[in-house]
């Protein structure tokens, strides 16, 4: 039976997200729906549910999207070509790119107009990603993407002999491997050059923590998050490596009794992408079952970006 509950903080919304709903729910006063958005917005089953009832149509690719319409650019990012496609299809583009992935792109154009060869750290094939490798594309400039030992072992050491190497990352990547990663690169190339700014945001770096502080705490992690929420995933990773078992799921109804079986403490968080409503649901859950709730917080945040302003 569970006794005590602990929710961790900080959890959920980050200023990036909160920024790029708002931006949805903005254009579709604005505009009246529907309001086409290029990928999810954000990586989360609950909030692209809600959006859609409100009026938001998600599709993939920038051709999908009907001429003259008013489409956004999901929170991830995305290549210079899709801007040039909307551009061709007359189309009204509202870029929800959250700033802090928009900084890693003017990283990379930066580092290759000055000669200099990037390595990014990622997660082949998100979305994220493809951005940012976009804008070396533009350029006429392979970019290696790497995410394991193997990937840098692969590189083959005359990569970037010429060149100074400038590592770059993914703003939601694991930060424990993260340091691992920048030390093998290190150690292969001698030429290596950590960015002037680190790329991975302040909430994933503070949700990493504190995962981390609870997992020593608790009998079994539950992180609210969509499966396709790399942060979310890294969440549950985190929470694994320091001794804890841990569970993602998007709401209440995905609990599994099966989880719960000899367990008397349970931790609760939510990856950057997931609505608070969901964890106020699981935490209810648990306090209608007797369980005492404590909230435990690791550090403030007061991060807030700006929206831009919409008009006909």
């Amino acid at each position: 039976m569970i006794k005590k509950v602990v929710v961790v903080a900080p959890r959920g919304f980050c200023a990036g997200v909160t920024r790029s709903i708002d931006i949805v729910e903005d254009a579709l006063k604005v505009f009246g729906s529907p309001v086409y958005i290029k990928h999810a917005i954000v990586h989360n089953k609950t909030v692209i549910n809600d959006l859609e009832k409100k009026g938001a149509v998600i599709v993939e690719k920038v051709e999908d999207v009907p001429e003259e319409s008013v489409v956004i650019f999901s929170a991830h990012g995305s290549p210079p070509e899709d801007f040039k496609q909307a551009e061709a299809r007359n189309l009204k583009v509202i870029d929800a790119t959250c700033p802090l992935v928009t900084k890693v792109h003017f990283e990379i154009v930066s580092a290759i107009k000055k000669g200099q060869q990037p390595i990014y750290i990622g997660h082949l094939g998100h979305v994220e990603a493809e951005g940012v490798l976009g804008e070396a594309r533009q350029l006429n400039v392979e970019v290696p993407i790497v995410e394991t030992k193997e990937d840098i072992e692969n590189l083959p050491v005359e990569f970037g002999r010429d060149k100074e190497i400038v590592i770059l990352t993914q703003t939601t990547f694991n930060v424990e491997k993260i340091k691992k990663l920048i030390r093998l690169i290190k150690e292969k190339f001698p030429k290596v050059i950590e960015p002037a700014t680190k790329d991975i945001c302040y909430a994933t770096t503070n949700r990493q923590e504190a995962i981390a502080e609870l997992a020593s705490e608790v009998d079994l992690v539950l992180v609210v998050g969509s499966k396709e929420s790399s942060n979310s995933n890294r969440l549950v990773e985190v929470a694994l490596n320091n001794g804890a078992e841990a569970k993602l799921l998007d709401e209440v109804g995905e609990l599994d009794d099966n989880w719960l079986a000899d367990k008397q403490t349970v931790g609760v968080s939510a990856g950057a992408s997931a609505p608070e409503y969901r964890v106020q649901e699981i935490v209810d859950y648990f306090q209608k079952q007797g369980a005492d709730v404590i909230e435990k917080q690791t550090v403030e945040e007061k991060m807030n970006f700006t929206r831009p302003k919409l008009r006909h």
